[in-house]
C-alpha cells in the first residue's frame, strides 16, 4: 500500500513512500463459507448502479479506516480515483475484508494513500490540505462545523464536499416517514451536523449531505445487529422495551457506500440532502425475529418491559431509540437512480456471515441489564 506520510509539525513536509501498514486484523472466511453466500448481493456497485464521475478525481476521505469508509474507499479506487485517507494513524490504514481475494486486496492497498494528522489541529489541516490540493472531500467522521472550516479554507478550489450527516437531526414528529424537508431539531445530539450543513451552504461550496438512519452490516462498530446476535447465540431471551411494535429502519453499509458514490460529480446532488436507508421499515420485535432468521437461529423468546421501572445507570439496555423512527428514501431513488440492493434478511445474513458468525465483533456481550429485566419478570410471574 502506498501512503502519504505527514508528520504533524509547524512546517509540515510531504512524501510519497511505500507502506508497511497493510496489516490485516482478522481471519478470512473459508471458501466453503463464502460459497454458501455467493448468490447473495455483493457490495460492489453493479450494472446500472455503477457511477462514473466525468474524470478521475483526487479525493480526500476524512476518516475511512472503519465501517463506511472501508467500503466507500474500495468503490472509489475501483473507479479509478486517487483516494487519500486522513486519519490519526492509530489503526492500520487498510484491512482485508472477508471474501475479498488476495489480489483484490493487494490492488486496493497498493493504491490507497494516507495523510496522517489530527483534524482538530485546524492549522495543520488547512496547511497540509492546501499543500496537496484535492478535488473532492468525503467527510465521514465530522461532527462539528468548526472542524470543517479549515478544510474549506485549505481547499478554495474544491469541486464538491460530500458530508455524512444523520437522520437523527429531524425533530420528533407524529407524522412519518421523515422527508428531507421536515423540521429539524436544533437541540438534537446531532446539532453539530446540522450546523455543518448550514456552514457548507453559507460558504457557497458545492455540497451534498447524506442522512442515514440506522446503519448495519459487516464491521459495524455500533451495537445494532450485534446486540441481537449476542443474545441469539447465547440462547437468551431478547428484552425489548414496551410493546415492541415501535417501527424503525435499517440501511446496509454497502448500499450507503453506493449512495455516497452516486452523488459524486452529480449535478442533481448539488446542495442537496438525501435520506439513505432500507426501503422497508421493521418493528423492534420484527427485527429480533429477522436477526434470528438471517443467522439461522430458532425464533427468539421476546420479553417486553417498561424502561421506567428500572435504573440502568449509564448502561444502555437497548440499542435503538424507544420511538417510531424512519425516513423516506424516495428522493434518492428518484433523483439519483439509487436503490438498495439488500433487503433486511439478506443484509443481516451478510453482516452475520462476514462478521459475527466468524467470531468477530466490536463489543463483548454484556447481559447485566438483561438480567435485571428478566429477574424482575420472573418475580412478577411468580
Amino acid at each position: 500500500m502506498a501512503r502519504l506520510v505527514v508528520v504533524q509539525q509547524k512546517q509540515p513536509s510531504f512524501s510519497l513512500l511505500p507502506s508497511s501498514l497493510s496489516d490485516f486484523n482478522g481471519v478470512r472466511l473459508s471458501n466453503s463459507s463464502i460459497q454458501q453466500f455467493s448468490k447473495r448481493k455483493e457490495w460492489q456497485a453493479k450494472g446500472a448502479f455503477q457511477v462514473k464521475a466525468s474524470s478521475a478525481k483526487k479525493i480526500l476521505i476524512m476518516g475511512g479506516t472503519r465501517f463506511i469508509g472501508v467500503f466507500l474507499s474500495r468503490l472509489l479506487v475501483k473507479e479509478g480515483h486517487q483516494v487519500t485517507l486522513f486519519t490519526r494513524g492509530k489503526t492500520p490504514i487498510t484491512q482485508q475484508l472477508p471474501g475479498e481475494s488476495d489480489q483484490d486486496y493487494a490492488d486496493f492497498s497498493s493504491k490507497i494513500l494516507h495523510l496522517k494528522g489530527d483534524r482538530k489541529d485546524f492549522e495543520f489541516v488547512k496547511t497540509s490540505l492546501a499543500a496537496e490540493g484535492f478535488d473532492v472531500v468525503y467527510d465521514i467522521n465530522g461532527r462539528e462545523a468548526d472542524e470543517v472550516e479549515p478544510i474549506l479554507d485549505g481547499l478554495p478550489k474544491l469541486e464538491q464536499y460530500i458530508y455524512c450527516s444523520s437522520a437523527g437531526v429531524y425533530l420528533k414528529s407524529d407524522l412519518l416517514p421523515h422527508f428531507e424537508t421536515d423540521a429539524v431539531d436544533p437541540k438534537s445530539r446531532h446539532k453539530g451536523k446540522l450546523e455543518t450543513e448550514s456552514l457548507l451552504d453559507s460558504r457557497g461550496v458545492n455540497w451534498t449531505s447524506i442522512r442515514p438512519v440506522y446503519i448495519y452490516g459487516p464491521l459495524n462498530y455500533n451495537p445494532v445487529e450485534e446486540w441481537f446476535f449476542h443474545r441469539l447465540k447465547a440462547g437468551r431471551p431478547v428484552p425489548i422495551p414496551n410493546s415492541g411494535v415501535q417501527i424503525t429502519q435499517l440501511g446496509h453499509v454497502k448500499d450507503l457506500a453506493r449512495a455516497f458514490v452516486q452523488v459524486l460529480g452529480n449535478a442533481k446532488a448539488s446542495k442537496q440532502v438525501y435520506n439513505i436507508s432500507g426501503e422497508k421499515y421493521v418493528t423492534f420485535d420484527g427485527l429480533a425475529r429477522a436477526c434470528a432468521k438471517a443467522a439461522g437461529f430458532p425464533e427468539p423468546e421476546i420479553v417486553h418491559y417498561n424502561p421506567k421501572e428500572f435504573d440502568f445507570g449509564k448502561k444502555k439496555a437497548f440499542p435503538f431509540r424507544d420511538q417510531h423512527f424512519f425516513a423516506s428514501v424516495e428522493k434518492a431513488k428518484t433523483e439519483l437512480g439509487w436503490k438498495p440492493e439488500f433487503d433486511l434478511i439478506e443484509g443481516l445474513a451478510d453482516s452475520y456471515n462476514l462478521d459475527f458468525g466468524r467470531g468477530t465483533y466490536r463489543k463483548a456481550a454484556d447481559f447485566s441489564t438483561d438480567d435485571m429485566i428478566l429477574n424482575k419478570s420472573l418475580v412478577l410471574q411468580s
